[in-house]
C-alpha cells in the first residue's frame, strides 16, 4: 500500500475521526463548532484534525481569526479503489474494517 492510502486508512481507524468526516459531509465548519458534539478538550480534537489533515482527508484554512475545516471529498478515492479490488460493492462497515485492519497490523 501506498503512504498515502496507509495514512487515510489509519486515520478512518478512529471511531471520533470518522464521526468529523460525516458533520464535514455537510459543510465547512469552525474547529469550535466541530469540538462542540465531543467531550475532550479541543487540543484533543485539534490533534484528531490534523491526523485527517495529514492523509488529506479534510483542510483547514484560516479565515479571519476563525480556522475551519473542510472535507476534501477525492481524498477517499484511492482507499475506495483499492476496497473495490476485494469486491466491496456495497456499504462499508467501518466499525468492521476498523477490527479487520487492526487484527492485520497486530498479526504482521
Amino acid at each position: 500500500m501506498s503512504s498515502k492510502l496507509d495514512l487515510a486508512f489509519s486515520a478512518l481507524a478512529d471511531p471520533t475521526r470518522r464521526s468529523i468526516l460525516a458533520m464535514l459531509l455537510e459543510d465547512d465548519m469552525a474547529v469550535t463548532d466541530v469540538a462542540d458534539p465531543f467531550e475532550m478538550s479541543l487540543a484533543a480534537i485539534s490533534k484528531h484534525l490534523g491526523v485527517l489533515t495529514a492523509a488529506g482527508l479534510i483542510s483547514q484554512e484560516k479565515r479571519g481569526r476563525v480556522k475551519w475545516c473542510k472535507l476534501e471529498p477525492d481524498a477517499l478515492r484511492e482507499a475506495s479503489v483499492w476496497m473495490q479490488a476485494f469486491g466491496q460493492m456495497g456499504a462499508i462497515d467501518l466499525d468492521a474494517f476498523e477490527v479487520f485492519l487492526t487484527n492485520e497490523l497486530n498479526d504482521s
